[in-house]
């Protein structure tokens, strides 16, 4: 794979990804408010040479089930990522940036104006996670009762796409001159009013901070439902993917990328990466020991809690140790359609209990456990066969497996000559070899 690049992402939770990370002894008190903390994390991932320091993001706290959420503390207290990362943005030099921020509950204007800032004060780093939002605890923030339709939500998502990228081109590269000799801060030609009309916004005005060091964000989707692969294929440059198995990852490493031609796109403009968590030890048996003894941790209405939230379907009284009944499983997902499938699959397929699926489910990522070299052998077969362009990295327990992974996956990687050794770029899309986009009108004048 000397060819090529294989990109990392990391996902930042305060204590880890998992749901009893914050039981663990290590985990610091206080860590989801504490900018230093997060600031050491921002500059241990950095240390790792990762693309990649991303903040998933929900504008809502529950406001149900707050005994199972008081005992997994999901969203219920945390920074807004896009002032986080900004934050950040002082206390590293060359890692991206990256955050969710919803079309649903957004203006385009606004997501437009943050994320040109963050790129300016990252000096180029920023990318924005294009997200419809998944929960009604948000929907009933912003005035509904429940979010609209996957099809609604889409649509909606793609003009306010088209609304954003209008936006980011309002000023040419070369429009802001500062000449104090003619006393002239820009050229007036070089500047592009947004005149849009559609069913869901009107905008008529223009972005008041200069064009980003990236041209635009690096744009970032998840992309698995059947509208979000269309869509990811138009306009993605960073697509997570969900799938946990070697052989539907490279189905839908295919499909998505061979979906881009038809978009004027080459599969080049595009990376995946795959959902991934390790759990680095000596031995298998020493690292598999680490994951069940996390994995005992989880309280069992948490667990009900997070299956049923995916399910889209209350487990509250079901018993533990017996399977889901087939008839109580919903026909189909309004949320979050790629784990809704995940967790159908294995009720189906492997007869699991409510126990057993709730300790195994793991929301489109795998576990892996082993030593240094497993990990890699795993990383780069993943690669190599075309299943991914590199991983989304969530770590369970923060900051503890990461130094693990930067300790000793890392050097293993650099060893073969699959990773880099040093950041190559001066910006998120030098960095993950992606191209900087040209100003629509600056095209069209030529």
């Amino acid at each position: 794979m000397a060819d090529r690049h294989m990109a990392l992402g990391v996902l930042v939770h305060a204590t880890g990804s998992h749901p009893a990370s914050w039981l663990k002894s290590t985990a610091p008190k206080g860590a989801s408010t504490d900018i230093e903390y997060f600031r050491g994390l921002a500059q241990l991932a950095e240390s790792g040479l990762m693309d990649l320091f991303f903040i998933a993001d929900s504008p809502a706290a529950r406001t149900e089930k707050l005994d199972a959420y008081s005992r997994y503390p999901h969203f219920m207290n945390c920074f807004e990522p896009i002032t986080l990362l900004s934050a950040l943005a002082g206390a590293t030099q060359d890692i991206g940036l990256g955050a969710t921020a919803s079309t649903s509950f957004y203006e385009p204007y606004n997501i437009a104006r943050l994320f040109a800032s963050l790129d300016h004060i990252s000096h180029g780093r920023a990318g924005w996670n294009v997200v419809t939002s998944a929960n009604d605890f948000a929907a009933r923030n912003f005035g509904l009762d429940k979010l609209p339709p996957h099809d609604q939500r889409y649509a909606r998502a793609r003009e306010f796409f088209d609304v954003v990228s209008k936006l980011w081109d309002t000023w040419e590269d070369d429009t802001f001159v500062d000449d104090k000799e003619q006393s002239k801060v820009f050229e007036p030609s070089k500047m592009h009013v947004t005149d849009h009309q559609g069913k869901y916004f009107t905008v008529y005005g223009a972005l008041n901070i200069k064009r980003m060091p990236q041209g635009r964000p690096v744009v970032i989707q998840a992309g698995s439902p059947e509208d979000g692969k269309s869509f990811a294929a138009e306009t993605a440059e960073v697509v997570f993917s969900s799938d946990p198995t070697l052989e539907k990852s490279q189905r839908f490493y295919a499909d998505l990328k061979g979906r881009m031609p038809a978009f004027g796109r080459s599969p080049d403009e595009m990376k995946i990466l795959t959902g991934l968590s390790v759990m680095v030890g000596r031995s298998v048996a020493e690292a598999e020991d680490k994951y069940a003894e996390l994995q005992s941790l989880i309280h069992p209405d948490v667990g009900r809690m997070r299956l049923g939230a995916d399910l889209e379907l209350d487990v509250s009284n079901l018993p533990l140790d017996e399977p889901i009944p087939e008839h109580l499983i919903p026909q189909k997902a309004n949320f979050h359609q790629a784990y809704f499938n995940q967790i159908v699959t294995m009720i189906r397929e492997q007869n699991l209990t409510l126990r057993q699926l709730y300790t195994s489910y793991e929301r489109g990522k795998v576990t892996l456990c082993g030593t240094p070299e497993i990990i890699a052998d795993h990383m780069e077969e993943w690669i190599d066969t075309r299943a991914a362009d590199g991983f989304m990295l969530a770590f369970h327990v923060l900051p503890n497996d990461m130094q693990d992974f930067v300790a000793h996956v890392v050097p293993e990687l650099q060893r073969r000559g699959s990773y880099r050794k040093e950041y190559s770029g001066s910006t998120l899309r030098d960095n993950l070899g992606l191209s900087r986009p040209v100003n629509r009108h600056a095209r069209n004048d030529r």
